[in-house]
């Protein structure tokens, strides 16, 4: 038997976008589709609803310009009603060649929510699609509530289906729009939509709200459902969608089937698609979550030296990322050496021991240790063994005053020399780094490495008073270091991580002389 290919669907720009609080900019819809479509290779994404906003028909037309100049504009779908010509023109009018006919799927959406009888919405929706095939744009059918209408009104479905099954509908969407449905169910009425419809195409788009979104979909392409619908980081109303990195990689590993996704670049997307919604992705959810690559216990580490007894098939390289040890109280000898290794720092047993009773001492306080911060605990530890900080701060000042930008005045020592720079930002740390920018520039020539991302929180356990934390990632050239500080003031905390960045590039260059 061959391996059974699954379209994917992306429907992150439409509902995904009904996630609450969740609003994003044409622009912000325009790269997060970009990437969907040349980058991670989506067979089709959904990209918005005909008819909501200028906003969303600006979005919808920059998309259908980008994706007909590389030639996948046949990709890109728009949400449409049984409205009569209205979505259908309005789609057109974007540059849309794929409308996705949102009809109902249930006795009861049909007679109490359109207020119309079965055979009516038939004959409608039959203008719809003739219509939209007038203006040369494919149909796509959402049976809405479809779950419902299995349940409660399965002949409804079968009068609805038999009526349209050779209408020119391209695919028949199967929504599980309320969260309902468990994979037992989802089996059997699939397979009573595959047997009485061998030749359609169907797909299955499934809601979390009993947490089984991901279990759901995978028993829907066991049943012989072709497509199926995700959102990036599960996104989506109520409890969101299937996360398109969770279906990925259950329908490749636990199925064994194959899609176009490349796989390499579902961390990227997600850290996009977080950025721009504002939500947050868990740290332990698979495959995109900060912790799913971190091993704690020192066991594992030990484990992993020994012929990876604590991997799986989820490998981190395989989405772009790396696998990190954790650094705390329960990390032991094998996770600090696996750190050192990966570092290139050679300890002597002795030495190790001493490092791995601080990183003990710091995890029982609940400092958070990372791999970055490793080379300082050693110099702080065995300081006749490792040279003194290569870039320091002398000292600054920085202040804020109403109606002017904040200023920063500082002095750093870089290899033994003495720099002295001002400047200004937008806050306080802005004016800072950008000081030390004209000192990097000016006086040594060398270019500084920019900011990727900055974040701040406050350690578990924190009162008003508590330390800051502060993660700053750089880019240094296409390489990412992410580097943390920790102080009781939020631009000392930044301030401390980016010392941290410069160290560890400053030890860099000398090692290449």
């Amino acid at each position: 038997m061959g391996t059974t290919f699954v379209e994917i669907l992306d429907s992150t720009l439409r509902d995904g976008e009904q996630t609450n609080g969740v609003s994003f900019l044409p622009h912000e819809k325009l790269m997060i589709a970009r990437m969907l479509l040349h980058d991670l290779n989506v067979d089709r994404i959904e990209v918005g609803s005909a008819r909501v906003s200028d906003g969303e028909k600006d979005a919808v037309s920059m998309i259908c310009r980008f994706a007909r100049q590389i030639g996948l504009l046949e990709r890109v779908e728009v949400l449409g009603f049984v409205d009569g010509h209205q979505s259908i023109d309005w789609i057109a009018d974007c540059g849309g060649l794929v409308v996705n006919l949102l009809a109902k799927g249930s006795l009861k959406h049909c007679c109490q929510q359109l207020g119309k009888s079965p055979d009516e919405h038939i004959a409608d929706i039959r203008r719809s699609v003739a219509y939209a095939k007038e203006r040369g744009m494919a149909v796509n059918l959402y049976l809405e509530d479809w779950s419902n209408g299995m349940k409660d009104s399965p002949n409804y479905v079968y009068q609805l289906m038999d009526a349209l099954v050779d209408s020119g509908i391209r695919r028949f969407m199967l929504p599980d729009t309320l969260g309902i449905m468990n994979p037992l169910q989802v089996i059997d009425y699939m397979r009573k939509m595959v047997k009485r419809y061998p030749d359609t195409h169907f797909d299955f788009h499934a809601h979390n709200d009993y947490d089984l979104a991901v279990s759901n979909s995978l028993a829907a392409v066991f049943s012989g459902a072709h497509g199926l619908h995700v959102t990036v980081n599960g996104l989506g109303e109520r409890c969101g969608n299937a996360p398109l990195s969770s279906v990925q990689v259950i329908l490749k590993d636990q199925f064994r089937a194959s899609t176009s996704i490349v796989e390499d670049k579902l961390n990227a997307i997600s850290r996009m698609v977080e950025s721009y919604s504002g939500i947050a992705v868990a740290p332990n959810q698979p495959i995109i979550g900060d912790n799913v690559f971190t091993q704690v216990a020192g066991v594992h580490a030990d484990g992993d030296k020994k012929n990876r007894l604590y991997q799986n098939d989820l490998v981190p390289e395989r989405f772009g990322r790396r696998r990190e040890y954790a650094l705390g109280k329960t990390s032991g000898r094998a996770n600090i050496a696996k750190n050192l290794e990966e570092l290139g720092l050679e300890l002597t047993p002795e030495q190790q021991r001493r490092v791995t009773e601080r990183i003990t001492e710091l995890g029982d306080k609940k400092e958070i240790v990372t791999r970055e911060d490793l080379p300082y605990i050693v110099s702080d530890v065995l300081k006749h063994t490792t040279p003194d900080d290569k870039v320091k701060l002398v000292s600054y000042v920085v202040s804020t005053a109403y109606g002017l930008k904040p200023g920063a005045n500082i002095k750093v020592e870089i290899n033994g020399q003495q720099y002295e720079a001002a400047g200004t930002g937008d806050g306080q740390y802005d004016a800072f780094v950008k000081a030390l920018r004209y000192i990097y520039r000016k006086y040594l020539d060398r270019t500084f490495p920019t900011l990727a991302n900055y974040a701040v929180t406050i350690p578990p356990g924190g009162r008003t008073d508590a330390l800051v934390q502060t993660v700053i990632t750089w880019d240094d050239n296409g390489r990412l270091l992410r580097t943390r500080g920790l102080d009781a003031d939020q631009t000392e905390a930044a301030i401390k991580a980016t010392f941290k960045m410069l160290n560890i590039i400053e030890n860099e260059q000398v090692d290449k002389l």
